[in-house]
Order: C-alpha cells, then structure tokens, then sequence
C-alpha cells in the first residue's frame, strides 16, 4: 500500500487533510511519523481508531514525505479509499 502514497489522486498529505480524510470516512490507510509532534499523533491515531482506520507507523517525517513525492517532510498521509471499486 505504501506505493499508492506516490499517486497524487489516491492520498492525502498533511495532518489537516489527513484528518477530514479520516472524519469523512475516506482514509483507507493511514502513515503517521513517529517522530511528530505527540499530540498531533494521538489525535490522528485516536480519530484512526475510532473510524477503524488501519495505522501505519513510519520513522520519520521525511520518509513520508518521501513516499509522497513531496517536498516538506509531512507528519501524515493517507491513502484515499476507492470509490469505484
């Protein structure tokens, strides 16, 4: 699954978007960084946990921001779940 962070149209990156994702029932996967901010984490974890959300715990915020192709190491990420499927 993490291979789906690197299309543009199937995630969402930043703890925001990546938030309403998980509101909106969206998320089909969650990556979160192990080495963001601890507050911001357990907020993002207790809202994947509660949606039952599948959380996958990545080292660091660059490697997401790797795994995205973006630029600016980013706490989380998210795959978007297929509509179509």
């Amino acid at each position: 699954m993490p291979e789906r962070l690197k299309k543009h149209g199937m995630r969402v990156v930043g703890a925001r978007q990546v938030m309403r994702a998980i509101q909106a029932q969206k998320a089909e996967a969650v990556f979160l960084a192990m080495d963001a901010d601890k507050a911001l984490r357990m907020q993002i974890e207790s809202a994947a946990k509660e949606k039952g959300t599948p959380i996958h715990m990545v080292s660091t915020m660059e490697e997401i921001a790797h795994l995205c192709r973006v630029d600016v190491p980013s706490a989380a990420a998210c795959v978007i779940r297929n509509i179509n499927a």
